[in-house]
């Protein structure tokens, strides 16, 4: 591994399989399956293939919110996709997601089956299916959107960014851990200044804008994300904090965010889900 103060770049960048750290494997320069697997199939309409990830948590706390509604179609099977194993690289997620990354649903009540792949455009898809969660109103949900599409935009700055480089880089380097601190930083000002007059991302009403945020900033600030509250002085955005522990007593979100954990405390793990009784 080349010493950050002295490295150049080669003419033509050449793929280092065992350049990169603990996560190493989990990446390729190349797409498309590895091996052949088929996905499992559970009893319900809905089928995830996830990891409690941020961007896994976004779809498993959007489904146990439409459970807490009362809209037993969102009812759901959960199936662990271990990324640290290669899981998305088998023949039967890539037909899902050709992107080989969680989350990956699959809509079975629907002829043919529909396949939805990117976080964001889960939330967006059950929203509609079930008109829950996104404002009714075409101003409001434009700004909704607008939240949802900034957090697409921003997230990989503080994961493939900052967190990489703060938590899982195989050293530590002084000018990313700075250039990424300082957007991440810029991101939760923009946050802190947008919720120091509304209730939620959307305005005075709960919604899937919130809901792709909150695993992300939410649990940054609440100190679940990359050990790096101090860091960041967290306690200084005072709306962000409002904001996230108001969403963190949902009791939706305490479900969600356990579906697919197999880390951290055991009382907070659930590999699988495939019933309201598995909690």
């Amino acid at each position: 591994m080349s010493n950050t103060d002295s490295y150049t770049p080669p003419k033509v960048w050449q793929w280092d399989a065992e350049n990169g750290g603990e996560w190493a494997k989990t990446n390729r320069p190349v797409s498309g399956a590895t091996h052949e697997q088929d996905l499992p199939v559970g009893k319900h309409d809905l089928q995830l293939y996830s990891l409690a990830t941020p961007n896994g948590q976004k779809v498993t706390i959007m489904l146990e919110e439409l459970l807490e509604l009362g809209i037993d179609e969102a009812d759901y099977d959960a199936f662990l996709i271990k990324i640290g194993d290669g899981d998305q690289f088998s023949s039967g997620f890539v037909s899902v997601n050709p992107n080989s990354k969680i989350p990956a649903l699959m809509d079975h009540s629907t002829t043919p089956v529909t396949r939805v792949f990117e976080s964001g455009a889960i939330l967006q898809y059950l929203a509609e299916k079930f008109d829950a969660l996104i404002p009714s109103d075409h101003a409001s949900k434009t700004e909704c959107r607008n939240w949802l599409f900034w957090q697409m935009g921003s997230a990989p700055y503080l994961g493939g960014g900052f967190g990489h480089f703060y938590s899982y880089a195989p050293f530590k380097m002084q000018y990313p851990i700075d250039r990424f601190t300082m957007e991440v930083k810029r991101q939760l000002d923009v946050l802190n200044r947008h919720l120091s007059d509304h209730d939620y991302m959307a305005g005075s009403e709960y919604s899937i804008a919130d809901i792709a945020i909150w695993p992300w900033y939410g649990s940054l600030v609440l100190g679940n994300l990359y050990d790096a509250a101090e860091f960041l002085d967290v306690e200084s955005y005072s709306h962000v904090m409002r904001w996230a522990k108001q969403i963190e007593r949902r009791p939706a979100v305490k479900r969600g965010r356990r579906v697919n954990r197999t880390w951290g405390d055991e009382a907070e793990q659930l590999a699988e889900r495939h019933s309201k009784e598995d909690f």
